[in-house]
């Protein structure tokens, strides 16, 4: 008899024990009585009715969670493993308890599809270049779908994009010729200014002969100057011209005799 009543009375401490609960500052306790929902409650110390009643813990700190790599396919028929990271936080602890199962587990499938699906909608060079766009269209998709079970994503990160080798090459050669037509470009554009300058510089000089006789005085200190074996000797057409019209009036006048 008395140890029975011993083991009565330890069984009535650890019932009353059991109805004390202390939740730290960021958990809170959603509550069922009699598998109905009655309330949430924390922090601090909790008290609920044994056996009638039962309280489910929830974290309301941000999750960070990876998902795994992704087999995706992009618009233009690129096979690549994407594999990205979510920032989310539960904002309705009884959304996240009564609504969905398992919050996180759900939130992972759901995070795993739309990655494949968004990023399906795009090409390679998208993927590669525009991340940030591609992290908001993700983030805002999961946002709406686990607004229903209380959860706020708050972020989205792609952090990988693996290529296969093939496609790696192909990419090198294309960034090759991008950048050989870049450069063939400002080559055509450097050529045009400088034509453009020497245009200016021509009409300019022909304004007045003075500038140019200066001018042809400077070049040939220019060639003076440098040490070579040969100098070519530019002889300009206004010095001659006067001597070649005189050696064509004399041709005519002989051709004008008669033979």
């Amino acid at each position: 008899m008395f140890p029975s009543v011993i083991t009565l009375v330890i069984l009535i401490v650890a019932i009353l024990f059991s109805a004390f609960k202390i939740l730290n500052e960021y958990e809170r306790g959603v509550v069922l009585t009699l598998g109905r929902y009655t309330g949430t409650k924390g922090p601090g110390l909790i008290i609920i009715i044994p056996l009638v009643q039962k309280m489910v813990k929830v974290d309301l700190r941000t999750i960070v969670m990876d998902v795994p790599s992704q087999d995706v396919i992009s618009r233009d028929n690129v096979s690549v493993k994407v594999n990205a990271v979510v920032y989310f936080r539960v904002v309705d602890s009884a959304n996240a308890v009564l609504q969905v199962e398992q919050f996180y587990d759900a939130t992972s499938q759901v995070a795993q599809t739309t990655l494949r699906s968004v990023l399906g909608q795009h090409d390679l060079d998208d993927m590669l270049t525009e991340r940030d766009k591609l992290n908001q269209d993700i983030q805002a998709i999961l946002d709406q779908a686990t607004d229903a079970w209380g959860v706020k994503v708050t972020n989205v990160e792609i952090k990988h994009v693996d290529i296969d080798e093939s496609m790696i090459r192909a990419i090198a050669r294309q960034a090759e010729a991008e950048r050989s037509r870049r450069a063939k470009v400002i080559h055509a554009e450097g050529e045009m200014q400088a034509a453009e300058k020497l245009r200016e510089a021509a009409a300019l000089l022909s304004q007045e002969p003075q500038a140019l006789q200066l001018r042809y005085m400077q070049t040939l200190i220019d060639i003076a100057g440098e040490k070579n074996s040969t100098i070519v000797f530019p002889l300009p057409m206004d010095l001659i011209t006067p001597f070649l019209d005189t050696v064509k009036r004399v041709a005519d006048k002989g051709n004008d005799q008669p033979k």
